[in-house]
């Protein structure tokens, strides 16, 4: 990591700032070599004092590009525990541009996506699971969501993840103590000590994997299609759960051709809403590839609203919809309850139904509530934010979750240690992947790459 790195750390487009951020033990001295400090306070960055601003202009071949503020950061009090200076220019995209030009002429190089956070981890700033949640943090949809990204990045997990990890390295310390001095048995209440802590740590490895569901929902969001028949009031549903005129509602049947994708904040929980074109016999040819549409969100979905007009009852299509995807998880939602003719919830419904009304907004409360109780298992506390897991850490501790049974069994069962030790080792190193302890060059590329550029 001898090279120095840049990149824009803000958003693409037109704003009132932008931010380049460069990390590397000549970023001091490649900054200097494009900017200009003006007045009697302003240094250079190699001449600056740790943790100070700088006022000045960043020039190019043909002379000042914009105005800026630098910021230098001395090593190792910064984000990768490198010299980092930071140059907050005008937010335009042509200004942007050119003052990451600039830095690149003078040495630099282009960051690769999730460089700067990888330096933070290989440098010791950050353990694996701290790197994770700073995409998560960027990428949350809900105040939830952002709670649990920040327990995560705050070391929580990554404490008890230690901690289970010293207790079995403890134990595959004794294991291999006595390989190494076969002529000792391992003392009855030693091996039932050694059993206990096995099967407390299976027992919380357990435990994490049990949060995996919520974390993939609070991380990823719940896939959710909206179908129905033509003037069911699908869109009207979506517009009443976004809070807002996403969908074009009208009283002429067809009106929505296309899959229309809007996220919105369920109780805490985010939820990818699809909304598709009415189910039915298509009349022209784009109807018909609406249709087709919304029968290939309703396979990806993984949640489905199907929404039934409670003034026509059901038909025998929407019968038939409902036995072709009864294996998806379901709420059948009977809207338009507010006129006189709505038919009551059929009994063999009544546990999978909600009543609505789009007019009147009666039964959206309880709707949100049934939504949220389908898709997340237990109550949101404090506990669970701590550890909650992700798909990597899932795959990782269901590993380490095999081999700690096996270890159990062949402990139990009076198997030479060699075999205890081997499956203990593959549990011990399996833990260590979680926060990094043991990893591949593969894997941090594979988890670095799906961060943004800048971070």
């Amino acid at each position: 990591m001898e090279d120095t790195i840049a990149a824009i750390a803000t958003a693409t487009g037109e704003a009132g700032l932008s931010v380049i951020r460069v990390s590397g033990a000549e970023a001091p001295q490649i900054v200097d070599r494009c900017f200009q400090p003006a007045g009697k306070q302003s240094r250079s960055p190699s001449r600056a004092d740790s943790h100070t601003v700088h006022y000045g202009h960043i020039t190019g071949p043909q002379g000042v590009i914009d105005e800026v503020l630098v910021s230098v950061f001395r090593a190792p009090r910064t984000f990768t525990k490198e010299d980092v200076v930071e140059i907050s220019c005008h937010g335009g995209m042509v200004p942007t541009r050119l003052v990451l030009q600039s830095v690149l002429s003078q040495g630099a190089r282009l960051a690769h996506p999730g460089e700067f956070t990888k330096r933070a981890f290989l440098n010791g700033r950050l353990d694996l699971t701290q790197a994770e949640a700073v995409a998560d943090v960027i990428h949350s949809k809900t105040e939830l969501a952002l709670r649990a990204a920040n327990e995560q990045l705050a070391g929580k997990l990554a404490q008890q993840i230690e901690h289970l990890r010293g207790e079995m390295m403890n134990v595959l310390a004794h294991v291999e103590a006595h390989i190494d001095f076969p002529e000792e048995d391992i003392a009855p209440d030693t091996k039932a000590s050694l059993l206990k802590k096995l099967k407390s740590g299976l027992e919380f490895i357990r435990t994490l994997l049990a949060t995996a569901p919520e974390g993939q929902v609070l991380r990823h969001g719940v896939r959710t299609a909206i179908i129905g028949r033509p003037n069911a009031g699908k869109s009207s549903l979506l517009n009443c759960l976004l809070g807002k005129d996403r969908a074009i509602v009208s009283a002429t049947a067809g009106t929505t051709r296309d899959t229309i994708e809007a996220t919105a904040n369920i109780r805490g929980i985010p939820i990818h809403f699809m909304d598709t074109a009415g189910l039915r016999q298509a009349h022209d040819q784009i109807e018909k590839e609406g249709i087709r549409r919304s029968q290939k969100s309703l396979e990806q979905a993984d949640l489905v609203l199907h929404v039934i007009d409670a003034s026509q009852g059901i038909s025998p299509f929407e019968e038939s919809i409902l036995q072709q995807f009864e294996s998806k998880t379901t709420l059948v939602i009977f809207n338009k309850t507010d006129l006189a003719q709505a038919a009551p919830i059929p009994d063999r419904l009544a546990d999978t139904a909600v009543g609505i009304s789009c007019q009147t907004g009666e039964g959206l409360d309880p709707l949100k509530d049934r939504i949220k109780a389908t898709v997340w298992s237990g109550t949101i506390d404090a506990d669970m934010l701590e550890v909650m897991i992700n798909a990597r850490h899932q795959d990782s501790l269901l590993r380490a979750g095999e081999a700690t049974a096996r270890t159990i069994e062949a402990l139990e069962t009076g198997q030479t240690l060699e075999f205890v030790a081997l499956d203990l080792r593959i549990a011990v190193n399996a833990i260590g992947e979680v926060v990094g302890k043991t990893t591949t060059d593969d894997l941090l590329d594979r988890i670095f790459s799906e961060f943004c550029l800048g971070k």
